[in-house]
């Protein structure tokens, strides 16, 4: 079941948490950590600092996976396999995120359609192409991988929502 459903809530966590766009409610602005990073992302794919998760949004994970482990399943054997697959399959998605943004060049088809998609999704449109570690079964589901033909390369797929002054900071928190 976990491994039928990862592909949809990895899409829903890239468009819903990574691509929020930072918003007023009742006079604060709400701009999660995870959603500020993925736009440090967007400006410098490169930066290795910036393509695995941040630690405080790491810990927050672990502690809401074990929290569902203890709550949602009755026996520990059952609560320690939902935390162990969790494990695996965010050390997949870390792993290959990981080597897309690397120069590494992939050999085999299934992963050069996964590193396709990512780099596409990074360099053509924002947009489209939101999985990281299925080739886009998600997306042809959620209608989010269209042949990139028929895509406009978007003008701020290097900078998401426009964002002002990040690219500076990025930059100085490269060097």
């Amino acid at each position: 079941v976990m491994a039928a459903v990862f592909p949809f809530f990895e899409w829903m966590i890239h468009v819903v948490v990574l691509h929020w766009r930072p918003r007023s409610v009742a006079g604060l602005t709400v701009d999660p950590l995870l959603a500020r990073k993925h736009r440090d992302h967007h400006i410098d794919p490169r930066a290795v600092g910036l393509v695995f998760i941040p630690v405080q949004s790491l810990i927050g994970a672990l502690v809401s996976a074990g929290a569902i482990a203890l709550l949602l399943f009755p026996r520990t054997a059952l609560g320690l396999s939902f935390l162990v697959t969790i494990l695996a399959f965010g050390l997949a998605y870390e792993w290959t995120h990981y080597l897309v943004h690397t120069d590494y060049r992939p050999k085999r088809a299934l992963y050069r359609a996964i590193w396709r998609n990512h780099r596409l999704h990074h360099f053509k449109n924002e947009h489209y192409w939101f999985a990281v570690t299925t080739p886009g079964t998600a997306d042809r589901v959620l209608r989010t991988y269209p042949d990139p033909a028929a895509v406009a390369t978007s003008p701020t797929a290097k900078n998401l929502h426009s964002a002002v002054g990040r690219a500076e900071s990025v930059a100085r928190e490269r060097n």
